[in-house]
């Protein structure tokens, strides 16, 4: 039975799940990922580990009876319709994501970006920088979406005695429901949390920034498309509001000429939010105990439906 990877592995890692895989088993990892048509091996395979780009999988490829996608968002394959197991990687990096989002907010509260460069130009501000300084405890903040990131965050956040609100179309917890819930709520808003996943394009728009206080903050660990980019980069020129924690953007990497690079109250994190030290070997855990899963025809753990988004 053969087994595609397309997937960012070490060789250190590539080695593990070559000598974990059960007997009867053949591994091919991709090497090309430049090639707009699909490698014959993916064309031959019965198992998938890893998001290989959409075009490949269109049509799927015949042989194909399981896929391990090796995130947590799908948003990229929800045209396809596959008839056979697929599962992502759950909450796997909603912890980290949310750390990554509420060290972004304190150091954009507590001046920290702009003390690294004091600090790298040996300059000394003090006292007189005291002032401009920002609390995160008790902040009024709105989550968007109800998932293992938002509810991570709001996890977090309770240790400063933020006041969380959730914003979720289907889920009866969340307090908000509908975008016009959510614009009578901006006004009283003091941080914004994005964990929309990609089917929510555009939901963070003009409008919907227009209604947040300038001293807002916006922090966005979802999906780049979800925000309206030209309309948020006009906010924070113009002082609308006061910075964003971004850890994705509308394209990635993000160009060269993109005024998100330049802007001081801005903290580009890179799509790096997910990362921690035993990142890569969790992954693999968690394939390979869906593979044991799936072989002894048990319930998968993460299935998902492309489709439906989750």
């Amino acid at each position: 039975m053969l087994l595609f990877v397309y997937s960012d592995y070490s060789a250190a890692a590539r080695a593990e799940l070559t000598q974990r895989l059960p007997a009867g088993f053949d591994v091919h990892f991709a090497t090309d990922r430049h090639n707009s048509q699909p490698p014959a091996a993916l064309l031959r395979a019965e198992l998938l580990l890893g998001n290989p780009p959409a075009a490949w999988l269109t049509p799927l490829p015949p042989r194909l009876r399981f896929w391990q996608i090796d995130s947590a968002g799908i948003d990229q394959y929800q045209q396809l319709r596959p008839g056979f197991a697929v599962a992502n990687m759950g909450d796997l990096f909603a912890w980290p994501c949310a750390e990554t989002m509420v060290a972004g907010l304190l150091a954009l509260l507590r001046g920290l970006p702009q003390l690294a460069v004091w600090q790298s130009r040996r300059h000394w501000e003090g006292g007189t920088f005291r002032h401009r300084l920002g609390l995160l405890r008790g902040r009024r903040v709105l989550v968007l979406g109800r998932g293992s990131i938002g509810l991570a965050v709001a996890e977090q956040l309770g240790g400063f005695g933020c006041q969380v609100q959730f914003l979720a179309r289907t889920d009866p917890q969340a307090q908000l429901h509908a975008f016009a819930e959510v614009l009578a709520a901006l006004p009283e808003t003091d941080i914004v949390m994005n964990c929309l996943p990609g089917s929510a394009t555009g939901y963070v728009s003009a409008d919907f920034l227009a209604a947040l206080p300038p001293h807002a903050l916006y922090a966005s660990v979802g999906r780049g498309s979800t925000t309206d980019e030209p309309a948020l980069i006009s906010a924070l020129q113009a002082g609308r509001l006061a910075g964003a924690v971004l850890d994705v953007t509308a394209q990635e990497p993000l160009p060269t000429d993109n005024p998100l690079w330049s802007l001081p109250q801005v903290l580009l994190t890179q799509h790096s939010g997910g990362g921690y030290p035993e990142e890569e070997a969790d992954r693999l855990l968690v394939f390979l105990r869906n593979l044991g899963h799936w072989q002894r025809g048990e319930p998968l753990e993460n299935e998902v439906a492309l489709g439906r988004g989750y």
